[in-house]
């Protein structure tokens, strides 16, 4: 899915465009019991309820794709009788009417998701009638040829509220607040099936991880039985060894800005495409070729360990192994960070025999916040 496809779900999370058939819940503890356990018609739901959910569920869809946002495949095996989609087309297909189901939903999630303390599984089912579109992008509300089924799950913490003190203004003093238990954003959930060119894909999913480096990768590997993605910063670690590897002794800091330089060129110029940048083993090639350092040599280094890092058909996406907001040069005693867009204000020189950072100033300098007096050498006041 793609960023479009994924905000014209999001947006179906609003009183004026709900398509919630219904919602189901259950309470889990740390130790892995089910406390309590819900089934509402969604729109029953008093108003106020309704809007806490649909900030939960817009968060389940929140984030960068490649690093919050996953498109998930399911591998054939998954496909079977018994298999995780076959489970899940079945769930869908019952639009969250069969207990039996339900229950199953809960304990394999249960058996699956390590997490020591409580937290709340929710699960909706949706019916989106997807609207045509003309020539020109607008919506054609009367004229749509399809309705997207799906189920979106959200796991989130439940947390007990931090004590304090509150006013009450019946007894008009202050007193010890009662301490509650709070229902926190979503740290993991899925959309099932997928919506891809705006139309339902069962052999697809969108699986989401608030914190990117923490996939909870036995709920992608055991519950929804799908190979573990490499997380953003799997891909970075593997970026980089990928340049150590093929420049060699030359892998210096000119060889890097310029690898930097160049795939920040490339975003911007994709910057508006809904799906994001992505890296394959040809496209890289050229990435690193553009260094002026690449020979026959390095091209077969290169080969061989894109292979081992990303496999033969694999790829990276350029947001996860690049910054556009910052670039960064950083030693044992110091850091220095720079807007991408400047980074080639940023030099190195021989400076009385050491190699040195260059960093260009100008009359517009300010130290610990406040600004200071800038002269050139041939101006400064000589020793007394």
């Amino acid at each position: 899915m793609n960023k479009k496809e994924i905000g014209e779900i999001k947006k179906q999370f609003t009183p004026e465009n709900c398509a919630i058939t219904r919602i189901c819940g259950c309470y889990v503890d740390g130790e892995k019991n089910k406390r309590t356990e819900m089934k509402e018609a969604f729109l029953s739901l008093p108003e106020e309820e309704m809007f806490k959910y649909f900030e939960i569920l817009r968060k389940t869809l929140s984030g960068t794709l490649g690093k919050n946002l996953l498109n998930l495949e399911f591998p054939l095996a998954a496909e079977a009788e018994g298999g995780a989609q076959e489970f899940l087309l079945g769930l869908r297909n019952s639009r969250l009417t069969e207990d039996a189901l339900l229950e199953e939903l809960y304990d394999r999630i249960i058996q699956s998701y390590a997490y020591g303390e409580n937290y709340l599984i929710l699960v909706i089912h949706g019916a989106y009638d997807i609207p045509g579109k003309s020539t020109d992008g607008q919506e054609l509300f009367d004229a749509s040829d399809e309705v997207y089924e799906y189920l979106l799950c959200c796991i989130c913490p439940v947390k007990l509220s931090k004590p304090g003190l509150y006013y009450n203004t019946e007894e008009n003093c202050f007193q010890t607040r009662l301490r509650d238990w709070i229902v926190d954003a979503p740290a993991s959930g899925f959309l099932f099936p997928a919506f891809l060119d705006r139309s339902t894909d069962i052999h697809n999913l969108l699986y989401y991880s608030k914190k990117p480096e923490e996939l909870h990768e036995e709920l992608i590997q055991e519950f929804l039985e799908c190979p573990l993605p490499v997380s953003a910063g799997g891909q970075k670690e593997n970026f980089h060894i990928l340049m150590e590897e093929t420049f060699g002794e030359e892998c210096d800091y000119q060889a890097v800005k310029t690898v930097h330089e160049t795939l920040n060129t490339w975003m911007e110029e994709k910057k508006e495409d809904p799906e994001p940048l992505e890296l394959t083993k040809a496209e890289v090639r050229r990435l690193f070729s553009e260094t002026g350092v690449m020979d026959e040599e390095k091209l077969e280094q290169f080969d061989r360990t894109f292979e081992e890092c990303a496999g033969p058909k694999g790829t990276l996406l350029a947001s996860n192994v690049t910054s556009t907001r910052s670039f960064e040069v950083k030693t044992p005693q110091i850091r220095i960070q720079v807007n991408p867009e400047y980074m080639s204000l940023l030099e190195t020189k021989l400076v009385d025999g050491r190699l040195c950072l260059v960093v260009p100033v100008d009359n517009e300098v300010e130290v610990n916040g406040m600004p200071v007096r800038t002269t050139a050498n041939g101006d400064q006041k000589p020793e007394a």
